[in-house]
């Protein structure tokens, strides 16, 4: 495997930053090579023992570059999921000196520490920490906070989140949720953190990567069937709907109706109520289904869906039209003919579905993190055509708000449920 300049450079110049402060963050747009570049980052640095942590889909495509780039003559690598940590002393008995943090934004929880970040802060102890990840605070820079809290070298230098913030890291604010104040710790002070941290920053885009194809969007709008919609209206005046079985859909509360419009307007639900033997979900509407593989046929197509019931949904159509379903990225990117299908959160990070000839999204999720991380998946810098992202929305359903919430890098909330649904009740 032979790198780029850019990523050389990169990798060169986060060896510097690791002798210097223990610290080098690789704030690499997606598909730009940020494990390619980590990888030689621990050659150049002449590490002997080195642990990447990273999410379970990518472990695969991680330990491919690593034999590809003949990096086993320089250094013995032990490739995990953050899932399995808990176990790392079962399955290795390696001192390692060297880690790799991948999709790093994922430990930023505030303003407590997920159990991943303390497990992490135990087994980082006095080593030299590569993080990796597109968006380091995709949301608030208090994100950061417990990212470099799991090396001994933060560059804050508190020994928690609270005190961070006292020193005036954070404006601390009240917030009122259903009659309850909540405190928030979300306006972080970006100059004053970018002070401390900015220098511990290599960043690089897409467009200095010399991609030429970049995502090409297209909404689809899908009519479904009277049945979807009719639940839905029954939903929203009585919040519950009964059927058939004892089967009942419930939605008490303006969360519970946010959530199980989401899935009906894509043709699935999960029952509130139902009999001991029946299933607790169903495919109510096969509108989408037949949409996309009528639409795209003829097309090498990656498939994403939010719910469990929507890939039920799509692997019927798959065996109904003889359509076979890869296992895996690297089975997807090798065989003709197939389809990959994979859940949002799972596959939105760290897989290569390069091969594909578009990504077709059946619904959207409420996170402007996936949105982005989802609609890179395509994307690498040999690429020649466009990299086409299909997105399958009901007309009249709430996919469309929730794409305009996340493509505005904002996360879909229940206050943006409400403000819509107020404006369809004026508008009857």
């Amino acid at each position: 495997m032979q790198l780029r300049d850019y990523q050389i450079d990169i990798s060169t110049n986060a060896v510097q930053l690791l002798k210097s402060y223990g610290i080098a963050y690789l704030s690499m747009q997606v598909r730009t090579g940020k494990t390619i570049t980590s990888l030689e980052t621990a050659k150049l640095y002449g590490a002997k023992n080195v642990l990447f942590v990273t999410k379970l889909k990518a472990i695969q495509s991680i330990i491919d570059d690593y034999n590809n780039g003949g990096y086993p003559s320089s250094y013995e690598l032990v490739v995990i999921n953050f899932e399995s940590l808990h176990k790392l002393s079962e399955l290795t008995d390696s001192e390692f000196d060297f880690i790799i943090i991948d999709e790093a934004h994922s430990l930023g929880q505030y303003p407590q520490p997920a159990e991943r970040t303390k497990q992490l802060k135990s087994i980082c102890y006095a080593k030299p920490i590569v993080y990796l990840s597109g968006t380091p605070s995709p949301e608030s820079y208090s994100q950061l906070f417990h990212q470099f809290w799991v090396s001994s070298r933060s560059p804050f230098g508190h020994s928690n989140f609270y005190q961070w913030a006292k020193m005036g890291y954070v404006q601390v604010q009240n917030k009122y949720v259903f009659n309850r104040t909540l405190v928030d710790y979300s306006n972080a002070n970006k100059a004053m953190i970018d002070e401390r941290v900015g220098h511990l920053f290599l960043s690089y885009t897409q467009e200095e990567a010399g991609f030429t194809e970049l995502v090409h969007e297209h909404v689809h709008n899908v009519k479904m069937s009277d049945k979807t919609y009719n639940i839905c209206n029954r939903l929203r005046l009585d919040k519950v709907v009964n059927g058939t079985g004892g089967r009942v859909i419930e939605a008490d509360t303006a969360v519970k109706l946010m959530n199980k419009l989401h899935q009906l307007y894509s043709g699935t639900v999960l029952f509130d109520q139902h009999e001991e033997d029946d299933s607790n979900s169903s495919v109510l509407d096969d509108s989408k289904g037949n949409y996309i593989f009528e639409t795209f046929k003829g097309k090498k197509m990656a498939i994403f869906y939010k719910f469990i019931a929507e890939r039920v949904a799509l692997q019927i159509q798959c065996q109904t039209r003889g359509i076979h379903i890869a296992k895996t990225p690297e089975e997807f990117n090798s065989t003709p003919n197939c389809v990959y299908l994979s859940q949002f959160v799972s596959g939105r990070e760290g897989i290569n579905l390069s091969s594909a000839d578009c990504l077709v999204c059946y619904n959207i999720d409420f996170s402007a993190v996936t949105y982005f991380q989802v609609r890179a998946r395509l994307q690498t810098k040999e690429r020649t055509t466009a990299a086409d992202v299909h997105w399958i929305f009901a007309e009249g359903g709430i996919e469309h708000q929730i794409y305009q919430a996340v493509k505005n890098k904002k996360n879909y909330t229940l206050s943006y449920f409400r403000k819509h649904e107020k404006t369809l009740d004026q508008s009857r």
